[in-house]
């Protein structure tokens, strides 16, 4: 997925991680040069909605405008989940 909007700055990357670490969904969280924030989540499908729904809103300093969605196929490839740079 990708996050525009204020979301660089804000400690996006950090409250999502403790978020997914909560729900027990893996993958990883990462800023891209243009500004957004690009994320790849994995797990129960209720708990990635829920995180993808956390998503929508961010933490109290985000401003999220607009939320990108690509679903693929569950392949268990993550082990936990991190922030990358």
């Amino acid at each position: 997925m990708i996050i525009e909007g204020r979301v660089q700055g804000v400690l996006f990357r950090h409250h999502a991680q403790e978020v997914a670490l909560r729900l027990g969904v893996k993958g990883w969280v990462k800023n891209r040069r243009d500004g957004f924030v690009e994320a790849v989540f994995e797990g129960d499908k209720e708990r990635v909605d829920q995180i993808i729904q956390w998503c929508h809103r961010g933490p109290s300093e985000a401003r999220v405008t607009k939320v990108h969605l690509l679903w693929e196929d569950y392949r268990g490839e993550f082990e936990d989940f991190s922030v990358t740079y």
